[in-house]
């Protein structure tokens, strides 16, 4: 994705603590000549080897599944919070724009099967059930509600390049402080979450 210098994110491990806590994304491919994204979780882990990957399962029925052969180049995008800034906030006249974090991951599938595709859905469930008052997992499940692993396909993506965007108004450091204090009269998840992440930049 284009992304103008003043925004990019070149600090791997903050990008990829981004991506552990904002795991739904959208999974990008070519399906029979067309673009085909389906919404999922996708977790970030390592391989064998050590190597960062993606880990996340699509339903069989879903058409995207029958492309993912390990051939082509998948991407996959992750969004976090975002909001409109309104040029009334600066002190000279200016074009309002919109703030906002977008990682996008690209690399190669490889369809994952049997223990390891079970080792995925524990993880994902574990990941997720944690702070549920009476947690669930996937050892507890019975055989009727495990058969469900047969209607998905799961896959594992080798990431070869990350782009992240972090667009916190870094251009506007004299109108840091009035952008940060309207954002909080909005109140709304993402604009306070624009609002933590501007001020980590300042830290």
């Amino acid at each position: 994705m284009f992304i103008p210098n003043n925004y990019k994110n070149e600090n791997i491990e903050e990008v990829k603590g981004f991506l552990n806590e904002n795991s739904f994304g959208i999974l990008i491919s070519q399906v029979d000549g067309k673009i085909a994204g389906t919404h999922i979780p996708m977790q970030l882990d390592t391989d064998e080897n050590g190597e960062s990957v993606l880990v996340g399962h699509i339903a069989k029925a879903n058409p995207q599944s029958k492309y993912l052969k390990g051939e082509e180049e998948i991407l996959a995008i992750f969004n976090g919070p975002h909001s409109y800034i309104s040029s009334s906030w600066y002190q000279k006249e200016d074009a309002p724009t919109w703030n906002y974090i977008a990682v996008h991951v690209y690399g190669k599938v490889k369809i994952i099967e049997g223990d390891e595709l079970l080792e995925s859905l524990k993880k994902l469930v574990d990941k997720y059930e944690k702070n549920s008052e009476n947690p669930m997992s996937v050892e507890k499940m019975s055989s009727t509600t495990l058969k469900q692993v047969n209607g998905i396909v799961g896959f594992s993506i080798k990431i070869h390049e990350i782009q992240a965007a972090y667009k916190l108004s870094q251009n506007r450091e004299i109108d840091y402080h009035s952008i940060t204090s309207e954002l909080k009269k909005k109140g709304d998840s993402n604009s306070m979450g624009i609002v933590n992440e501007m001020e980590k930049t300042k830290k």
